[in-house]
C-alpha cells in the first residue's frame, strides 16, 4: 500500500475529499519522512514542524466548511532563495545565514492563499551558482537514487526532496538548467516556464534576466497543475505578462501529427553513449504514439554556454553587490568602512560565488564591456531569433536535458568547466526565452535519465501535452528510489 508522503497532487487530493485521511495526518507523513531521510539526503536547510502543524490544522478546518482548493492542505516544499515571512531564507550562503525574510515572495502569497502547507525549505547552490548543490554554504545534497552522487543543482535540493517523497511537490527557481538538470538527475517531472509567466518578486535574485520560477513535481499533471496556480501577472514583478491557466483538457489530446524537431547539436560527440539510445529510444516512442519527428539543425546551439556565462556573472556582479554588510545579512567586525564591505564578502561568499563576481565585474568593465557583454547580448538576440525560425517549421523540439546522468559528488567540484557543461543542452532554452519541460525516459546503470522538451514561449500547453502523452504510454515517473 502506497504511503501518504508517496501521493502525487490529485491521489493527495482525492484522498483528503474523501476524507480517507486529513491534511494533519498527510502532514505529519511528510515530516516523518523528511525527518527520517534527510539526515541521509540532506536535501533540506530546514524543516518548518510548527508552521506545518498550524497550517494542516487550519486547512482541516477549512476542508471540514467545505472550502477546498485544489491544493488546500497539502505539503510543498520551497527552495531556499524565495522568501517566506518570518522564516530564515539564507540563499544557500553563510553572509545570509541568519536573515529573516520580513515579506512573502508573490508565489508564496499565491501557494498560501490555497491552503498549501509549507513543511521545509530546500538546500541549493549559494545564490542557485552550481549544478551539482555542492557550492551550498551548508551541505552538499545526495541523489536519492544514489547517495554518493549530487541531485543536480542548483534545484538540488527541491528535486531531492520530491523524489523521496518528503513532500507531495516542491518548487526550484531555473536560470540556465536549475529545474530540469536535477529533475533529470533525480527522475522525477521539472518545468522551466516562459521567462514572465510566474513572478519573480520575493526571489533572491541570481541573473534577473534570466531567473524563472517552477515546480518540481512526480507527474506532468501536477506539474500542471501546480503551475496554474503560481502563474500570472503580479503589479509588484514588471516583467510578468499577463496569462491565463492551461486548460487541464490539454492532458486529453493525442500527439498524432504533431512536429518535432530532433536538433543534430544534442546529439554531440562527448554525450554518454547509454544516454542517447536512452534519449533516441523515447523520441522513438513519440513517433509510435502519431507524432512527426524530423532532424533539424541549430548551429547557434553551440554559443549558449559563452553567452550565459557573460551574461549570469555580469548580472550576479550587479545583483550581489548589495551585500555590503551594511543594510542586511553578514556584518564583518571591522574598524573602518572599507573594511567592513571587504571582509564582509570575504567572510560570507564561497568560492563559486567569488569566482562570478569577479569573471562578472571583469567582462562589465570599461575596457572588455563592448568586447564581451555587448557581443553576448547580440549573440543572444540571435539565438532568440534562431527559436523563432525553427518554430515556425515545429511544434516543439525534443533534446536530452543533461549529456549524462548523475555524476559522483567531488567529481568535477574542483573544475569548474567541466561543471559548467552540464548544462550544455538546457541553457539555449533560458536564454531564447523559450519554455521547456524534463521527463523521465528510462534508467542508466541504475540512474535516471530526463527526455527535454522545448515549446515556443507561452506555449506550456504544448509541452504538458507532449510530456503527459509520453508518461501515459511509459512508467519511467512512476519507479522510486530504495533510500
Amino acid at each position: 500500500m502506497m504511503k501518504l508522503n508517496q501521493l502525487t497532487i490529485n491521489e493527495a487530493r482525492q484522498g483528503l475529499d474523501k476524507k480517507e485521511f486529513t491534511s494533519l495526518e498527510l502532514t505529519q507523513a511528510c515530516l516523518k519522512a523528511a525527518k527520517e531521510i534527510n539526515p541521509k539526503v540532506k536535501a533540506l536547510l530546514q524543516i518548518t514542524d510548527d508552521l506545518a502543524m498550524q497550517q494542516a490544522k487550519k486547512a482541516d478546518q477549512e476542508i471540514k466548511k467545505g472550502q477546498v482548493g485544489l491544493f488546500t492542505g497539502l505539503p510543498i516544499v520551497l527552495k531556499d532563495n524565495m522568501l517566506l515571512k518570518n522564516t530564515i531564507t539564507t540563499g544557500g550562503s553563510k553572509i545570509l545565514e541568519n536573515y529573516k525574510a520580513t515579506y512573502n515572495a508573490t508565489v508564496v502569497d499565491k501557494l498560501n492563499n490555497a491552503g498549501v502547507i509549507f513543511i521545509g525549505k530546500a538546500n541549493l547552490d549559494e545564490f542557485a551558482m552550481g549544478s551539482s548543490t555542492e557550492n551550498s554554504a551548508f551541505d552538499k545534497t545526495r541523489n536519492p537514487w544514489d547517495l554518493d552522487r549530487v541531485p543536480g543543482g542548483s534545484s538540488g535540493g527541491s528535486a531531492a526532496a520530491v523524489a523521496a517523497d518528503m513532500c507531495i511537490a516542491a518548487l526550484g527557481s531555473d536560470t540556465a538548467s536549475s529545474i530540469r538538470q536535477p529533475a533529470s538527475f533525480c527522475g522525477i517531472v521539472g518545468l522551466k516556464p516562459t521567462y514572465g509567466r510566474v513572478s519573480r518578486y520575493g526571489l533572491i535574485a541570481m541573473t534577473s534576466s534570466l531567473d524563472q520560477i517552477g515546480p518540481l513535481t512526480k507527474n506532468t499533471e501536477d506539474t500542471l497543475s501546480l503551475f496554474n496556480l503560481i502563474q500570472g501577472q503580479d503589479k509588484k514583478d514588471a516583467t510578468t505578462y499577463k496569462t491565463k491557466p492551461v486548460d487541464i483538457k490539454c492532458l486529453m489530446n493525442d500527439i498524432k501529427g504533431v512536429k518535432i524537431g530532433m536538433p543534430k547539436e544534442y546529439f554531440i560527440e562527448g554525450m554518454d553513449a547509454e544516454v542517447r539510445e536512452i534519449v533516441k529510444q523515447a523520441i522513438k516512442k513519440l513517433e509510435d504514439l502519431g507524432a512527426e519527428v524530423t532532424e533539424i539543425s541549430m548551429p547557434l546551439t553551440k554559443y549558449a554556454l559563452a553567452v550565459y556565462q557573460i551574461m549570469a556573472t555580469s548580472e550576479i556582479a550587479t545583483n550581489l553587490a548589495r551585500y555590503d554588510g551594511i543594510r542586511y545579512g553578514l556584518s564583518a567586525k571591522e574598524p573602518t568602512l572599507q573594511k567592513v564591505y571587504g571582509q564582509s564578502k570575504a567572510q560570507g561568499f564561497g568560492n563559486e560565488a567569488k569566482r562570478r563576481i569577479i569573471l562578472g565585474t571583469f567582462a562589465l568593465s570599461a575596457g572588455y564591456y563592448d568586447q564581451y557583454y555587448v557581443k553576448a547580448q547580440k549573440l543572444r538576440v540571435l539565438i532568440k531569433k534562431e527559436f523563432e525560425q525553427v518554430f515556425k517549421k515545429v511544434d516543439c523540439l525534443v533534446t536530452p536535458t543533461t549529456p549524462s546522468v548523475a555524476f559522483k559528488l567531488g567529481e568535477k567540484y574542483e573544475d569548474p568547466l567541466t561543471m559548467y557543461l552540464s548544462d550544455i543542452y538546457t541553457v539555449p532554452a533560458n536564454i531564447g526565452g523559450v519554455c521547456a519541460i524534463s521527463i523521465p525516459c528510462g534508467f542508466d546503470q541504475g540512474l535516471p535519465v530526463g527526455l527535454q522538451i522545448i515549446a515556443k514561449p507561452f506555449d506550456e500547453q504544448m509541452l504538458f501535452r507532449v510530456a503527459n502523452n509520453y508518461e501515459q504510454a511509459t512508467d519511467w515517473h512512476k519507479q522510486k528510489p530504495e533510500i
